[in-house]
């Protein structure tokens, strides 16, 4: 994957960025549920398997990467992402038509449109997306009341398992994600705003999602023994790192 071609550019402008107050006013009347998680931990299948239910309408983020190949299909725009030039998020952020964006691995920037959130706004749905961690907290700081979830695969050997699924990957890009990952781990254990979600088995984690998100209802003890999932992970990875 490229590097950014404007990345000082984009690192500049998103370290004062402030969305507008049309966005704001966007916001206060829009639910909102956001997905966060390490590579091929099956957040994605998740998310379709919630919008099947009728009750969440998703919303599409803006990326500067391009379409990529999975499972054999090629991402298409306006489905997977809304696939943009460098110049087009540049002239949005200027704008603050983003409820977040981020700079990811340095190689691409992704944000949350406010068009997305209109629309999620109209239908009267829960409007839910996947988000990379370092939106999160830009995106509580403007909507406090969000919903955010940090989904885990059950252990490192299944964790891989998916890995492999996705087809081959060079050395350096698996060593890139993993280092990624203990980001991620880390970032999940010590901020207390995450719901963690273990998807040991994929009709278990929506329903639990489901019941959180419209009923508070979480089991005796699940967070509690999904941190120790997500210690375990972290524990795992830095030793395959190591290695």
């Amino acid at each position: 994957m490229n590097e950014l071609q404007k990345l000082s550019e984009f690192q500049q402008l998103l370290a004062s960025y402030h969305v507008s107050s049309r966005a704001k006013e966007i916001l206060q009347a829009t639910r909102l549920v956001l997905l966060a998680a390490p590579t091929s931990s099956g957040r994605n299948t998740i998310i379709h398997r919630l919008l099947s239910s009728g009750e969440y309408h998703f919303v599409i983020s803006d990326t500067t990467r391009k379409p990529r190949i999975n499972n054999g299909v090629k991402e298409q725009d306006g489905v997977e992402y809304w696939f943009r030039s460098e110049e087009e998020m540049l002239r949005d952020i200027k704008k603050g038509l983003f409820l977040e964006a981020a700079v990811i691995h340095n190689q691409q920037v992704s944000g949350i449109s406010i068009r997305e959130l209109e629309k999620a706004k109209k239908t009267n749905k829960v409007a839910i997306t996947d988000i990379e961690i370092v939106g999160v907290d830009s995106v509580l700081a403007v909507k406090p009341d969000t919903t955010v979830f940090f989904v885990v695969p059950p252990s490192f050997d299944e964790w891989h398992k998916r890995l492999a699924h996705r087809g081959k990957m060079h050395g350096h890009e698996l060593q890139r994600r993993m280092r990624s990952a203990c980001e991620e781990f880390r970032h999940a254990l010590e901020n207390d705003h995450y719901m963690y979600v273990v998807n040991d088995e994929l009709s278990h984690a929506v329903e639990h999602i489901q019941q959180m998100v419209f009923s508070g209802y979480q089991e005796p003890n699940y967070q509690h023994s999904a941190r120790q999932v997500i210690e375990q992970l972290l524990i795992d990875t830095e030793k395959f790192l190591a290695a």
